[in-house]
């Protein structure tokens, strides 16, 4: 079946934090991560089935979640997970908050590879613990990424060090970490006792043929104690249904984590995500989500000739994986919030300021390219107006 991801649908007035959060009605918004097309058709078939059942109680949640969760890691990614492993919870964002909940003092470390998602600054810091960049290096010439090794493991050396987050893929970054890269992180971690929480919200999201590894998928030794955290929310554009899973082989740690999230009452779980899911976790599901990934891929063409184009000083960050550009802005000497707010309020386009990423994020702006190509250009139109002749 062919799917249709250039027919827009209107979202303005429907109360999305997207679309409806911006003072002025004609803005584009370019910014949070949050698609503009419509979910695999079998999940609002599925929901429509459960909605008109007129009965949404508590929900327990069946053999046949965990089942799908099993079956779409192992087949699609090579991930042979066990049921038992498998913590439900109601975000990516809480399961992570619970995890260093779980496993940290306060005054402990908490080692971030920087710039990162911006939630994880605030996980760290409501939990009493210190958050510590270990900054990617960013190669110029190629424009992408590279884990700083030797930072790194003088890091994890730390008497006070005892997680790391992953992002893999890397928001707002866009790398997908090679299985040498993991490997490597992970042999570190293990030398020093240091624990990793992969954030793994944008797995399905990968650009061309990249390919996601999963961190739960390297050898025992070097993953068993680790806690992975993964959703459908992002790539089947479900974020307001409320449901994600905390994976973890280690049956202690495991009965740790579920006691914070059972402490904040987290526990209960919205009935459609749990639908949704099992809906989104299927062959069906898997063949929108690689005809997605190809628009998604022809997006980030369009925006790369543009800039290319039209805004050379400019560079777009070769990207990996996620629907969000990064762009480095470092040559018009103009902070990332001075050019978000200026592209706001007169160019009527939002892009989030890379600053809130971390300080290694100042110069950047990051561009959500989920959406439309025809929206996609008129926003990047809007951009190079703006910032054209800075």
């Amino acid at each position: 079946m062919e799917y249709d991801f250039s027919r827009p649908t209107e979202r303005r007035g429907t109360d999305s934090y997207k679309w409806d959060s911006a003072s002025e009605a004609d803005i584009i918004p370019l910014w949070v991560a949050d698609m503009d097309f419509e979910t695999f058709p079998g999940i609002t078939e599925a929901l429509q089935r459960r909605v008109a059942h007129g009965i949404f109680g508590y929900t327990r949640v069946p053999e046949a979640y965990y089942e799908a969760v099993c079956n779409w890691f192992g087949k699609r990614h090579g991930w042979h997970i066990n049921r038992e492993d498998i913590i439900y919870t109601s975000g990516v964002v809480p399961a992570v908050s619970a995890v260093i909940k779980a496993l940290t003092l306060p005054g402990d470390q908490v080692i971030v590879h920087g710039p990162v998602y911006n939630c994880f600054f605030s996980s760290i810091r409501n939990n009493g613990c210190e958050m510590v960049s270990n900054s990617l290096i960013y190669n110029k010439e190629e424009l992408r990424y590279e884990i700083d090794f030797d930072d790194l493991e003088r890091k994890l050396a730390h008497e006070r060090a005892r997680l790391m987050l992953l992002c893999n893929p890397h928001n707002p970054g866009g790398r997908v970490w090679t299985r040498d890269e993991l490997t490597s992180v992970a042999e570190l971690c293990r030398k020093y006792g240091v624990r990793i929480v992969s954030d793994e919200i944008h797995c399905e999201l990968t650009l061309y043929d990249n390919e996601y590894v999963p961190f739960g998928s390297l050898p025992d030794e070097l993953s068993h104690g680790s806690i992975t955290c993964c959703s459908p929310s992002k790539a089947f554009n479900t974020a307001g249904l409320q449901i994600a899973n905390i994976v973890c082989r280690d049956a202690e740690v495991r009965n740790r984590i579920d006691r914070a999230i059972n402490i904040n009452e987290v526990c209960d779980v919205n009935p459609f995500g749990v639908i949704a899911l099992q809906a989104a976790y299927s062959d069906e599901g898997y063949e929108w989500l690689t005809q997605l990934r190809k628009y998604i891929s022809a997006n980030y063409d369009l925006l790369l000739e543009r800039f290319a184009r039209e805004l050379p000083k400019c560079k777009v960050m070769r990207m990996e994986g996620t629907y969000l550009a990064w762009i480095d802005c470092s040559e018009l000497h103009i902070s990332s919030d001075e050019i978000e707010e200026m592209l706001m309020h007169e160019n009527k386009v939002w892009v989030n300021a890379g600053s809130m990423y971390g300080t290694e994020g100042a110069a950047f702006i990051r561009i959500n390219m989920a959406c439309t190509s025809e929206l996609l250009n008129e926003g990047i139109t809007r951009i190079v107006n703006g910032l054209g002749n800075k």
